[in-house]
């Protein structure tokens, strides 16, 4: 945990210093990938996924540690060898795990939030979920088991594993060449972020392409197919913490409301997109049919709230450093606190940017909360004596600023929330009347169209 924290303090920055190399690149180029509010969410979900992961709350059924002191055959030694043998299993693990993600209902939820920018750059690589509290694929590690690899390997290669996938989400890089017949480039990702029913569920593969084109789902981007990116049932919103359970919430909704005991149980294992006919009827879901016409999701966001908006994703990252370089001081209770803290903030203001007034109540809640944390404490988290007493007073001075901005942007200056695009008049009446229920209907997965999907 504490390892792991201080190396995403020296990798975040980075990451963050070649987002905002590619958008001067676009800049000079005459392009646009990135949109301001969308950066903030896909960034925003980035925080929230390393709080996660830091905090070690993914459950594992069974763990490498067991399946290597229970079967492993040989005994080996680190080198250069076992290092690239284990990237290659942890690669094939990776495929696999990302292909069941794709094609089953209930992984689909993990995923989802990777898939729900409708913009393609290198902040969207930082859409990850935190919707993940089990880990079924750990057998797919049992050759590196079987072989002997140590347990300290597979703690270095997985990382690195998972940061060489940030480059290639990009649109400024074009074709590689030799590079193409390996190993995955922006060209092959591009295709597989894409909605369009010629490239949906293709390119599953995460460093070596080599395996999509041995199982069969490797796709070229075409000339004169440009790419369309998002989900086809559009999330229709900046909150990256309502978009990583919408898909689930639509399986419970369908769960309970079905009539056929059969389809409660069988939903959740069915292809991405099988809903039972009783429910999709009564609750249609809002579709993109015509991905070429597709309207992006965007709000009426003043110059002044996206400013804010950026102010808040850089205060919450500033705590996130401390939280992480500081760890092992703080322990692990107590970091569940921070972590949750922080997670309440992003859920406050991404909420804020999609105009919603409910906005102004967790950003109240959440600020209260931390003035009474401090109050009570006297300190935030020990920072007083590392920091100096002006650390804890700046936390409390920001919350205090927060929850008044949130006032005067729900009260005063209107966000207008945009139209759904894309569907009937009747889908449309059905979508807002569900939007103020408990399951509202912009639940989506990843299906290219249903009846398709359906047919399989």
């Amino acid at each position: 945990m504490e390892l792991y924290a201080k190396i995403l303090n020296f990798t975040m920055p980075l990451f963050l210093l070649l987002i905002l190399l590619e958008v001067i690149v676009e800049r000079k180029l005459g392009k646009r990938v990135f949109r301001s509010m969308d950066a903030v969410s896909s960034i925003s979900s980035g925080i929230t996924n390393v709080i996660k992961d830091v905090l070690g709350l993914t459950v594992s059924f069974f763990t490498y540690e067991w399946m290597l002191s229970h079967l492993a055959i040989f005994e080996v030694t680190p080198t250069w060898w076992v290092y690239l043998i284990t990237f290659i299993v942890v690669d094939f693990k990776g495929y696999w795990t990302h292909r069941w993600e794709h094609k089953i209902n209930f992984l689909w939820n993990r995923h989802v939030i990777h898939h729900s920018s409708e913009d393609f750059n290198l902040a969207c690589a930082l859409r990850q979920t935190i919707s993940t509290v089990f880990d079924y694929f750990t057998f797919l590690l049992l050759p590196a088991a079987l072989i002997g690899i140590p347990v300290e390997v597979i703690v270095v290669v997985i990382p690195i594993h998972l940061f060489l996938q940030f480059w290639y989400h990009t649109q400024l890089i074009g074709n590689l060449g030799f590079w193409e017949k390996i190993i995955v480039t922006p060209s092959h990702h591009r295709v597989h972020h894409a909605v369009n029913k010629e490239y949906i569920d293709k390119n599953l593969g995460q460093i070596f392409i080599v395996w999509d084109k041995w199982f069969g789902t490797f796709q070229k981007e075409l000339p004169n197919l440009p790419c369309v990116y998002g989900i086809s049932r559009p999330a229709r919103t900046w909150n990256p913490i309502k978009i990583n359970f919408q898909h689930f919430g639509l399986l419970a909704r369908d769960a309970f409301y079905t009539k056929n005991w059969k389809d409660k149980f069988r939903l959740w294992f069915m292809p991405t997109g099988w809903r039972p006919k009783d429910v999709e009827k009564r609750f249609p879901v809002s579709t993109m049919y015509n991905s070429g016409a597709y309207e992006k999701y965007d709000t009426s966001a003043s110059p002044m709230l996206r400013g804010w908006s950026w102010t808040q994703l850089f205060f919450n990252y500033a705590l996130l450093i401390y939280l992480f370089a500081f760890i092992g001081s703080i322990g692990w209770w107590n970091a569940l606190a921070y972590g949750l803290f922080v997670i309440c903030s992003v859920y406050a203001y991404t909420d804020l940017m999609d105009g919603n007034r409910s906005a102004f109540l967790w950003e109240t809640f959440k600020g209260v909360a931390i003035l009474c944390f401090i109050l009570f404490t006297g300190d935030w988290f020990g920072a007083g004596p590392l920091l100096g007493a002006w650390a804890p007073i700046l936390v409390a001075t920001y919350q205090v600023i927060a929850i008044a901005m949130s006032a005067y942007f729900v009260f005063w200056e209107k966000i207008k929330r945009p139209t759904i695009p894309n569907t009937s008049e009747e889908q449309k009446d059905h979508q807002e009347s569900n939007m103020q229920g408990a399951f509202p209907s912009r639940f989506l997965d990843n299906s290219p169209l249903l009846s398709e999907r359906k047919a399989e």
